[in-house]
């Protein structure tokens, strides 16, 4: 059977890759990474939950210590009562290109070739490092690293196009977690909120799933 590492987060977009992987009989391993986010116990508590049955339970790494200190919201969370945030207050530096050096740091460990990402081509929170830029140049740049190969199936795909995917493979939709700016609810006001919502309302989805 074939093994993969997947970047697990209990969002939307790396829980379909994973029911999507599930479905193809691939034994999946995903890992996490608790790099600071005010998010992190309910990101952990839903990336637990949502996650198909057939898939190896998570892997939790802490690199929390690497952004200690940082101003971004990601990090320090906003009392949203009295603050505003704007996709500049959420960039974390460098923060997807490592993950990627981790998990494949990981990977070649456990003597598995294949990581899989969620990431969609995306920019919201100034993050070079998710863009479909960025994800053509690791191809070339990991050519002469190791044997390590990244595969992020939505890489060109819309978000309406990933919930349509979920939706086929029967993803709890309700119950994965991707807002950037509260910590126990989804603001419904970030980047990754309003894509969420706005792609919900395009798949023709009500709000019970929101």
């Amino acid at each position: 059977m074939k093994k993969v590492i997947l970047l697990a987060s209990g969002g939307l977009d790396s829980t379909t890759v994973a029911y999507s992987l599930s479905s193809e009989n691939i034994d999946v391993y995903p890992v996490f990474f608790d790099y600071g986010q005010h998010c992190v116990e309910m990101e952990w508590s839903r990336v637990n939950e949502v996650l198909p049955s057939a898939v190896c339970r998570p892997e939790r790494f802490d690199i929390s210590d690497i952004f200690r200190g940082s101003p971004s919201r990601l990090i320090k969370e906003a009392d949203l009562w009295e603050e505003e945030v704007s996709d500049v207050d959420l960039y974390v530096p460098y923060r997807t290109m490592l993950f990627f050096a981790a998990a494949a740091a990981r990977a070649q460990t456990m003597g598995i070739l294949d990581v899989y990402t969620g990431f969609i081509n995306s920019n919201h929170a100034k993050e070079i490092d998710c863009t479909s830029e960025f994800m053509n140049g690791l191809d070339n740049l990991i050519d002469n690293i190791g044997p390590v190969r990244f595969t992020s199936p939505f890489r060109f795909s819309t978000k309406t196009e990933v919930v349509r995917e979920a939706v086929r493979l029967g993803v709890p939709i309700g119950r994965t977690y991707s807002c950037q700016a509260a910590s126990t609810f989804p603001c419904g006001a970030c980047p990754n909120c309003v894509d969420r919502l706005d792609a919900l309302e395009d798949a023709g989805l009500n709000a019970k799933v929101r």
